[in-house]
């Protein structure tokens, strides 16, 4: 806690922050940073892979095999949500998973599987774009920003 909010806390409220703060439980950072790193560099070595993979024996470009690459992940974070794995191996890395594709992919089913028993409509879909809705409209209005940007540049003779 900051010095500044420390003094507008009463005395007995200070000497509470202090007792409480002593009795944390320390966090292992460096092992919860090593593990994050491990499972993340893992997930991306899966991808690549998977991208070698239909670069090798289904003939993609490295551009063209970029797609499949990132369906096969979402698919794979997908099943492997529904089957539990996912929330294991989360248990353990932390942060490692949560690799943009299949970290937005798993919070999604996440939210779908917690609230399934209020119904496909209602609950299944509604509160799996509730969580999607913010990504997608941000995603969204990003691209258009920079479709203006690029169109303006080029106008104006650049690129």
């Amino acid at each position: 806690m900051s010095n500044q909010k420390k003094k507008k806390l009463t005395p007995t409220q200070q000497e509470y922050q202090s007792f409480a703060n002593d009795r944390e439980p320390k966090r292992p950072v460096w092992s919860n940073m090593i593990r994050a790193f491990l499972a993340g560099g893992i997930i991306c070595v899966i991808g690549q892979a998977i991208q070698f993979t239909f670069m090798t024996y289904f003939h993609f470009t490295e551009v063209t095999a970029g797609n499949p690459t990132v369906a096969t992940l979402i698919i794979l974070s997908v099943l492997f949500t529904g089957f539990g794995i996912y929330d294991h191996i989360a248990q353990w890395a932390g942060a490692g998973t949560a690799v943009p594709v299949t970290g937005f992919a798993n919070s999604m089913v996440s939210a779908a599987l917690e609230h399934r028993s209020e119904g496909y409509v209602l609950g299944v879909s509604a509160k799996m774009f509730e969580l999607a809705g913010s990504v997608v409209v941000y995603g969204v209005f990003a691209a258009f920003v920079v479709a203006l940007i690029k169109i303006t540049v080029k106008s104006l003779g650049g690129f």
